[in-house]
């Protein structure tokens, strides 16, 4: 009741008016405010925050879905790719903790304006390179051809690769710029979650505050579904786009060389996080709660009460804030949040889980690229418009709407939400019996004659090319119609050149010669060879499997984050939002994609070079090794979290049906909604905090 009451002395110049009508006897006047603004009212926020979500929702897929393209365009491993993406997480870790505790006690809406303006920002200078950098460069051997003479009867295997220019590219380091706009939109989007969630959970109904959560997730799911669509569309774009002959462009988008157009989704992404912003500059620092919105006649007590609270406030407003005693009462806040034994077991189950799921979502699209031979186009298409997305959407809906229609506590809500966690979990397991075999490429995965070799063993250089004088560190893989790729043209013997761009046709190849080719065919054409029809069928079953596990996964997400912060005080709602929010970005998405990165590239057969000579971005992966790699650290960081979760509904269980026995009856539905030490030292937590700290939590 302490925060319906505080809430309306906000409003109480609109109530002076009726207050004074009493006073003059005009008593017809009294029920004048029959309807608030349409500024004011919960449903406004609610639209206004979900837009929002949906906005850095689409940041946050935008980037997921540009890091492939980023690691090649920068030519960076994917360790440093995952480095750039988890710059995200250390932004928040920056302001996470004040904003979720001294945000919560100023101009909640205000604050969220402020951070979609900061992100905006970043997501702009995250694009900014592109512009600095010059046209993309990309590794092929055709420059060697045509430096000595551009008529198309010149073998390339005549030609000395090995000669390069050695010019140091001043764009070296220009993925810093990415990484610092990443972190500038992570510092933005901080106030978002823990304030827009403290703020529509403390003015909507309790019974209806699930629901209106499962909304706003839902809703902000449209983000990462329009985020994958639009990088996809980026991704089918070349990179120069408009300022190159793309007739020349001799790569395609199932290359592993091919960069989109990787900078407009950002610059995009940057409007419409501008555009989220404006909304919340004209809602009210607090609203009246639901309840009292119903009630269309106020009372002339009532009215004569608040004209007393509102005074009573507006004289202590004119004292000065007391920062030291604000951030005793923070510390205070800080140790009764941890000594919450319920609240830092879910905590450690939530970042393992977390960090899986972190590390799965950045290099998803890059294993159906590697796994699949799917492009990154397509990737991004599948993830985000036919598969996983919207089965979430569906299952936070109806998680939300589960937990209204039943009425599920504390006891059912953890029980049905680890529940369906786990079952997710179990179907994820058959990834490991869809994935694909290797790409044949000779010298790499097999012979020059089509045999299988072991890593170790392999060899650039056969009998058939050993006369060419062949760059061993270029990658400019051709296809060839006995379904082997070769690294280069000219490591394929090949002895004569026709075509233009992406038509080019390489003739006479000693290297075809010596497999046994049906059509005695000895040319090759540009690009890698496809994988297998059989390959083909099984990227459909891993999408049918995708679609299912994403659904339960969903499914048991609204009353999990429901039962997070129903688990501590009321009065520390916004501080336990934030400090989960805060430990996930630090211990999970900031590691995450650094480590999952550095053991990809461990599974990495042929790295690309840049100028003078430097290891650039992975051209092509050991299949086998990045998924027992990719799937096996995902399943690693899950399984251990289930048996914290086990002993999370355990204490859950024996504290609240020790509180409720009835509990049992319906559900787990249980009448008090917070812990029993919540309840034994609500009133020493109240008046160890300061008069200014209470002042402040309007």
């Amino acid at each position: 009741m302490r925060v319906e009451t505080d809430s309306n002395v906000n409003h109480s110049n609109l109530e002076v008016e009726p207050t004074q009508a009493l006073e003059d006897g005009a008593i017809k006047h009294a029920p004048v405010k029959k309807k608030p603004s349409c500024c004011t009212g919960l449903k406004v926020f609610l639209f206004a925050l979900s837009f929002s979500y949906l906005c850095k929702t689409l940041s946050g897929t935008v980037m997921k879905s540009s890091i492939t393209q980023i690691e090649r365009r920068f030519d960076i491993p994917s360790s440093v790719a995952g480095l750039i993406d988890g710059s995200f997480e250390m932004g928040n870790l920056l302001v996470m903790a004040f904003v979720s505790y001294f945000g919560a006690k100023f101009h909640r809406p205000k604050i969220i304006a402020l951070g979609c303006c900061i992100m905006s920002a970043g997501s702009i200078l995250t694009a900014m390179p592109h512009f600095f950098m010059g046209y993309y460069k990309y590794e092929t051997a055709s420059h060697a051809v045509l430096s000595v003479n551009s008529t198309s009867s010149l073998s390339p295997c005549s030609v000395d690769q090995n000669v390069t220019d050695c010019v140091k590219a001043a764009a070296s380091y220009m993925w810093i710029y990415v990484l610092l706009g990443n972190l500038l939109r992570g510092v933005g989007e901080s106030p978002i979650t823990p304030l827009g969630i403290s703020y529509l959970d403390d003015f909507a109904k309790e019974e209806d505050s699930p629901f209106y959560i499962a909304c706003l997730h839902t809703v902000a799911m449209i983000g990462p579904i329009m985020g994958y669509l639009l990088g996809s569309l980026c991704a089918s774009l070349y990179v120069d786009i408009g300022f190159v002959d793309l007739g020349s462009i001799t790569i395609t988008p199932k290359d592993s060389r091919w960069v989109g157009a990787w900078w407009l989704g950002f610059i995009i992404s940057g409007i419409t996080n501008l555009i989220a912003a404006i909304p919340f500059c004209f809602l009210p620092k607090s609203l009246k709660k639901q309840e009292e919105e119903n009630n269309d006649n106020i009372s002339s007590d009532l009215s004569k009460i608040k004209g007393d609270q509102s005074r009573h406030h507006k004289s202590e407003n004119h004292q000065p804030v007391k920062w030291s005693v604000i951030s005793k009462g923070f510390f205070i806040s800080l140790k009764r949040v941890f000594s919450n034994r319920i609240y830092v077991t879910f905590l450690c189950c939530s970042l393992l889980q977390f960090s899986s799921f972190i590390g799965f979502l950045t290099y998803k699209p890059k294993y159906m690229e590697q796994q699949y031979g799917q492009s990154a186009s397509k990737s991004n298409f599948v993830t985000g418009e036919l598969t996983a997305l919207p089965a979430v959407s569906i299952g936070i809906f109806l998680g939300g709407l589960i937990m209204k229609k039943y009425k599920l506590g504390m006891i059912g809500a953890t029980k049905f939400g680890f529940g369906m966690s786990l079952m997710s979990f179990l179907i994820t397991l058959s990834y490991f019996f869809v994935g694909c075999e290797n790409h044949v490429v000779a010298g790499l995965t097999v012979s020059y004659d089509g045999k299988p070799v072991a890593r170790h063993e392999t060899s650039s250089f056969s009998v058939c090319n050993s006369d060419c004088k062949c760059a061993t560190n270029l990658w400019d893989p051709v296809c060839g119609d006995n379904g082997i790729t070769y690294i280069s043209a000219c490591l394929a013997g090949c002895k004569a050149l026709t075509g233009h761009g992406k038509n080019k046709v390489y003739h006479n190849c000693s290297c075809m010669e010596i497999t046994d080719s049906q059509s005695g065919n000895t040319s090759v054409i540009l690009g890698q060879c496809p994988k297998s029809d059989d390959c083909s069928r099984k990227f459909i079953y891993y999408t049918v499997i995708q679609v299912i596990s994403a659904f339960f996964h969903a499914l048991g997400a609204t009353p999990l984050y429901v039962a997070m912060f129903r688990c501590v005080h009321p009065e520390l709602k916004s501080l336990a939002v934030g400090l989960y929010t805060l430990i996930m970005r630090a211990l999970a998405g900031i590691p995450a994609p650094i480590y999952f990165g550095a053991l990809i590239d461990r599974t990495c057969l042929k790295w690309g070079s840049r100028s003078c000579g430097h290891r650039g971005a992975c051209r092509i992966y050991d299949s086998d090794a990045y998924r027992y790699t990719y799937l096996g650290l995902i399943a690693g960081l899950r399984l251990p979290s289930y048996f914290l979760a086990f002993l999370f509904y355990t204490m859950v269980k024996k504290q609240y049906q020790a509180k409720d026995p009835k509990s049992t009856e319906n559900g787990g539905q249980e009448s008090v909604p917070m812990n029993k030490e919540a309840n034994s030292k609500s009133n020493e937590y109240l008046s160890s905090t300061s008069d200014v700290e209470r002042e402040s939590r309007i």
